[in-house]
């Protein structure tokens, strides 16, 4: 004859369930808050065709190019960029030219001059 469990018969415990493991996870910054908001600006002949080239874009003469919205020979871009620091030069219808606004400039291993810039 088989037993029936009753009500009062002890119950096996249930397996304890591990306390959750809290891990520290590091916020991260937003890239908006660390980065800055960095504009150019150079006045040249109308009709010029216009770039900034620097370190922070691995000196691509045509990965940013500045644009006259007035049509009065000031040019203008917007980059974002972390902090630090940068150098540059401005690319005008193919000639590379150091920022005239520009009071900081180094030597380059050409033997030419960068424009320096601190974000």
């Amino acid at each position: 004859m088989e037993k029936k469990a009753t009500k009062n018969a002890p119950k096996k415990a249930a397996p304890k369930k591990a306390a959750p493991k809290t891990v520290a996870v590091p916020k991260k910054a937003a890239a908006s808050e660390a980065r800055k908001r960095v504009v150019f600006t150079l006045a040249a002949d109308v009709g010029s065709e216009v770039y900034v080239a620097g370190d922070f874009n691995n000196w691509d003469s045509t990965g940013k190019k500045l644009v006259d919205k007035k049509n009065d020979g000031v040019y203008s871009a917007a980059l974002t960029l972390a902090p630090g620091e940068y150098e540059y030069k401005f690319v005008i219808n193919g000639t590379w030219c150091v920022d005239p606004n520009c009071a900081e400039w180094r030597q380059n291993s050409l033997g030419t001059l960068n424009s320096v810039l601190r974000v």
